[in-house]
């Protein structure tokens, strides 16, 4: 055997145990890249129910605010007709009542004062003591 053949097998051995020792590794690294595909798999079969999920709560959520909307359109529609109904009513009763009620004051008046014999004058009739 000659020097240079005495090299090569020195850097074939050499060789075969820097490939043995790199096998763990590379085996360890085989099993990470599995982990993160099945992690990753995982992950993406819960993700799609959740976002399922999320998308019919956001459906029910407009629903529910589409029906709120309409509640609060119908408590505003009734309280305008609430208040023309009151408007309504004040120009067609409240002037009568107010004459009415003007009339028994003043008719109270005057006979409080035929019967006691009083006479009351308003502040804008006194005349000034001198």
């Amino acid at each position: 055997m000659s020097i240079g053949a005495i090299a090569g097998l020195i850097a074939a051995i050499v060789f075969a145990v820097l490939a043995g020792v790199m096998i763990y590794p590379l085996i360890r690294l085989g099993k990470l890249f599995d982990t993160i595909a099945n992690t990753i798999q995982d992950a993406g079969n819960h993700a799609i129910p959740a976002l399922d999920k999320g998308v019919e709560t956001v459906s029910h959520i407009n629903k529910t605010l589409s029906d709120v909307n309409e509640i609060s359109d119908s408590v505003q529609y009734t309280a305008k007709n609430v208040s023309a109904l009151g408007d309504l009513y004040t120009s067609i009763l409240g002037k009568p009542i107010i004459k009415i009620a003007s009339f028994f004051w003043a008719l109270k008046q005057t006979l409080g004062s035929f019967i006691h014999g009083t006479k009351k004058t308003s502040a804008k009739h006194e005349m000034p003591e001198e």
